[in-house]
């Protein structure tokens, strides 16, 4: 991939996280939802890359989206494989809460894998963790292995979960292990990848979440140094066949390159709100201003840029000519 291609992307995140940020606290998550699908599209368009999302717009959600097989950019340009969320967090940006995103990643063609829109169960952590953790080893054992890597007590590890009732055994596991809990109503990519990040206070995340998402996180994960481990729960007969059909074991564990394949990848994210890494977007009169993460794998690149967009000169992010 062109190196050119981290800065282009930007402008993709940009587009969707201001164009949704005017939905914020409305209550209407699917038209946030939709706002930022049709900018991301747009602005993809004008983008020098032959791109084909392999995840797109979650079936779950019954929200517009970037449909898988679209094909994406210019037709000129390196051949990627794309993975979308046009917006991390409907109901964060409806409700006006915390953490919501505009993210994507992608990498060269046939190096993401195609993950079915299911529930993956997840567990995630940053560089200093890296081969400590096993998804199938105990909670305890997990967190102790975090605390150990991390020259930190045991009570001192903070452990990220969606705040869900099926995850009611764990967070009782956590709890009894003497660890912390940081709850989120949403947007697990921002839990994953906040682990890699001292500043945000976390350490660690637990529990299951959607399986595309998982791949957007580990695309992250993999630029920062981190690790995800995941394993796909289909919770029927029909999405059982799907995994089978597509030649997923639904036994296997994901590890980061059956995730992520290859040396390169780039990540790209947008608050849409504000979060413990990202700041939210900022609409003030004519102008925007955005605040973005933008990282590349194979050179171990990261860099948080800020914009100032004008809204009258540029109305969808992408000059007229």
């Amino acid at each position: 991939m062109e190196r050119s291609l981290s800065m282009e992307l930007v402008r993709v995140t940009e587009a969707a996280a201001i164009a949704s940020s005017k939905w914020m606290g409305r209550g209407l998550k699917n038209e946030a939802d939709d706002a930022a699908t049709t900018a991301m599209r747009t602005v993809f368009d004008t983008i020098p890359m032959q791109g084909v999302v392999v995840i797109g717009e979650g079936e779950m959600d019954e929200a517009p989206m970037l449909y898988i097989g679209e094909e994406l950019g210019t037709g000129h340009g390196p051949a990627v494989d794309v993975a979308v969320d046009p917006l991390e967090g409907t109901n964060i940006v409806a409700a006006g809460g915390w953490n919501a995103l505009a993210v994507l990643a992608i990498a060269d063609r046939g190096n993401l894998l195609n993950a079915p829109d299911m529930y993956m169960e997840k567990i995630a952590v940053g560089p200093e963790s890296v081969g400590k953790i096993d998804i199938n080893a105990p909670i305890i054992d997990n967190l102790r292995a975090v605390a150990k890597a991390k020259n930190k007590d045991i009570e001192d590890v903070v452990a990220t979960i969606l705040d869900r009732e099926r995850h009611q055994d764990i967070i009782r596991q956590i709890r009894e292990a003497g660890a912390r809990i940081k709850l989120i109503n949403d947007g697990d990519v921002a839990g994953a990848i906040n682990t890699a990040f001292d500043k945000t206070g976390v350490d660690i995340l637990f529990g299951s979440g959607g399986a595309p998402e998982g791949v957007i996180a580990a695309v992250g994960l993999k630029c920062l140094g981190g690790e995800l481990q995941g394993k796909l729960l289909p919770q029927n007969d029909e999405e059982a066949q799907r995994c089978k059909d597509m030649g997923l074991d639904v036994n296997q564990v994901l590890m980061m390159d059956d995730l992520v394949k290859g040396d390169d990848a780039i990540f790209a994210a947008t608050g849409v709100t504000d979060g413990e890494l990202l700041r939210g977007v900022q609409l003030k009169g004519s102008f925007a201003e955005s605040h973005t993460l933008v990282m590349r794998a194979k050179s171990g690149t990261v860099r948080f840029v800020e914009g100032r967009h004008s809204l009258k000169k540029k109305p969808n992010l992408v000059m007229n000519d």
